[in-house]
């Protein structure tokens, strides 16, 4: 089935695979706007018109993904689930158009599109980070919290972002998963070994609630190459009892 409106051609498919008629979408607001919601009644669905427009015009993704946004504010995750699903290689794009539109808190646009594509939370973080600063810890939260076992990552490349922020952004992703803390110091001491001593102390400082991590945190940094002596000075900063270090470095 064919559905043409200005210079759109688009074929709806009822199979899995189908021949499709591609053409370059129409510029202007109108009738992108016109198209899309010409797609959603064919689909029945916004999400498959999303998903079926976005995978034949992956180039325009910033008009259609915006444009559906306008249109549908209160659909964001479908939207932008859709658009993902479709193109995972713009998952970048399309966190950093939802963002831009502010439809959502930047919490909720992080981790709708972990959702849709957990492989891609590092780009996710990536985009976010830049695109919106002043949610920084609410970026990590989410993000660590839903994908823990990307924790290092997520912290290294908020990181990389924002610097300044180093202090904050461990105690906000060890403070939402305890249990991580030492991935993050291994992590952090590799890609800032000039900041061992905020790395270390902010680490066992964060799992004074969890005093078990902090003989994991110490063995780690202790395994990265901190000499005893600063290692003993960074833990002792951070609270972590004499016989903590002593097993820490043991």
């Amino acid at each position: 089935m064919k559905c043409m409106l200005g210079s759109f051609l688009l074929l709806a498919t009822a199979t899995s695979v189908s021949a499709v008629n591609v053409v370059q979408p129409a510029q202007g607001s109108q009738l992108s706007r016109d198209f899309i919601e010409q797609q959603v009644q064919m689909n029945m669905s916004l999400g498959r018109a999303i998903k079926s427009i976005v995978s034949n015009y992956p180039q325009k993704v910033e008009v259609i993904v915006g444009t559906a946004l306008d249109l549908y504010p209160d659909k964001y995750k479908e939207i932008i689930h859709a658009a993902i699903s479709a193109q995972p290689a713009l998952t970048e794009d399309v966190v950093r158009i939802a963002i831009e539109k502010g439809i959502t808190s930047c919490g909720n646009i992080v981790l709708t599109a972990i959702q849709a594509e957990p492989s891609y939370v590092d780009f996710v973080v990536n985009v976010a980070a830049h695109s919106s600063p002043d949610d920084i810890s609410e970026i990590v939260r989410i993000a660590v919290v839903t994908e823990p076992d990307s924790a290092d990552t997520i912290v290294r490349t908020v990181t990389k972002a924002h610097p300044n922020k180093l202090v904050s952004i461990i105690s906000t992703a060890i403070e939402a998963v305890p249990f991580v803390g030492e991935y993050i110091v291994d992590a952090m001491l590799a890609a800032f070994p000039e900041s061992a001593e905020d790395v270390v102390t902010t680490a066992v400082k964060q799992s004074s609630m969890q005093r078990g991590q902090i003989v994991k945190i110490i063995e780690t940094a202790h395994s990265a190459g901190i000499s005893d002596v600063d290692l003993s000075r960074y833990a002792m900063l951070g609270g972590a009892s004499a016989e903590e270090i002593a097993e820490g470095i043991e």
